[in-house]
């Protein structure tokens, strides 16, 4: 839910100007905004949901988490970045929700944890009404593919700060996992297998890199672009692939054979692998064992990059990794596969020394997270499916 900024000072006198009105912050706009949201908003609410849409806090009944022996909260809050720059060229605002439960909720989904509920944050140069409504509308679907309540939030209007048809978009989540449940590297071992799990395209990260490449080759994203079907525009905006109820249904479908999750964003496929492998691991994820997205090539390919140079900032088609016990993998893979997730074994988890570098150098550990190691090898594939 998403409430008009709440730092308007009311206002009263016969004939006068509101003089924030006059300072460029329309609350009625805001007002409006909400109305045009709350049938979406409500759609998401359970009876855990107290109080409706509107309000100062959102509220959530916590009382089911008694059926927990030690229940442990999760969250989890992000952005969409630069994505935000083409929803606004081309005038498309309804997806860009979408990404935005993708990059906090599936964050959380990672440890194991169930989402519980969101709160989202736009911060916009003026508030269109129709254009919010639209944006929130996103969130809503998402999270109710999500099963995330989507209990409270603001749409703040900063005039002089951001252009008029400028916004930003921000959102935090919080799911509840059992303690002795809880997924990470301390599961992991040698001889685990490393699935890939596709992505829809670029989801959420790389859009700088996306932009400068597009921007360089003098390309408008209102213009036609053959080799995806549609405009640039369009193309790009393809929203982020939801993974939090596939694999929350693979957790509960196949107990203590799934080990570790990571979540394939900022960083890459290394990086972010990287984090949930214990020290002491590595995995050599093979490139051969998929073909990236065509939306990968053909920006690559403007851009006069190889793919290999793009691996710290794009998925390349892999937008989830499952770590799972190696007895288990094709259960999980048929799992996934049902929830219409392409699924394929892109590596294997061993212990020990490091192989030698001749294949290049292992990235170890990230953000923080001094785990195990994780390069790439081998040659992408060319074409055709996974």
């Amino acid at each position: 839910m998403v409430s008009p900024s709440h730092d308007a000072p009311s206002w009263s006198g016969s004939g006068t100007v509101n003089p924030y009105t006059a300072a460029g912050v329309d609350t009625a706009a805001g007002d409006l905004a909400v109305e045009l949201m709350k049938s979406a908003v409500r759609r998401t609410h359970g009876p855990e949901v107290l109080g409706g849409v509107g309000g100062f806090a959102g509220l959530f009944d916590a009382s089911a988490l008694r059926g927990y022996t030690r229940p442990l909260l999760a969250t989890s809050t992000d952005g969409v970045g630069t994505k935000v720059a083409i929803a606004q060229a081309i005038d498309k605002h309804d997806t860009i929700g979408l990404d935005l439960v993708g990059m906090v909720v599936d964050d959380i989904v990672v440890v194991g944890a169930r989402p519980l509920f969101m709160t989202d944050y736009i911060a916009c140069g003026k508030v269109f009404p129709e254009r919010i409504a639209d944006i929130v509308g996103g969130i809503a679907r998402g999270c109710a593919e999500t099963g995330t309540a989507l209990v409270g939030g603001e749409t703040a209007e900063h005039p002089g700060l951001l252009g008029i048809n400028d916004y930003d978009v921000a959102g935090a989540a919080t799911g509840v996992v059992e303690a002795d449940r809880i997924l990470g590297a301390d599961r992991v071992r040698a001889g685990d297998v490393v699935l890939a799990l596709e992505s829809s395209g670029l989801h959420s990260n790389g859009y700088s890199l996306v932009r400068h490449i597009v921007t360089g080759a003098g390309i408008q994203y209102g213009d036609n672009a053959a080799e995806f079907g549609g405009t640039w525009g369009e193309a790009l905006l393809e929203p982020t692939r939801l993974y939090a109820s596939p694999v929350l249904r693979l957790i509960a479908g196949i107990p203590n054979g799934v080990h570790a999750l990571s979540h394939v964003t900022g960083g890459g496929i290394a990086a972010n692998l990287a984090r949930v492998l214990p020290q002491g691991t590595w995995v050599e994820v093979d490139r051969s064992t998929w073909s990236p997205h065509p939306v990968f090539r053909v920006l690559a390919d403007l851009g006069e990059l190889d793919l290999e140079a793009t691996e710290g900032t794009w998925n390349l088609g892999i937008g989830f990794v499952a770590i799972v016990a190696a007895e288990k993998a094709g259960a999980a893979a048929s799992a996934l596969g049902q929830d219409g997730i392409s699924t394929w074994q892109i590596g294997t988890v061993h212990d020990g020394a490091l192989p030698d570098h001749a294949h290049g150098a292992f990235e170890q550990g990230a953000k923080g997270v001094d785990g195990g190691a994780v390069r790439l090898v081998g040659t992408y594939r060319d074409g055709g499916a996974n």
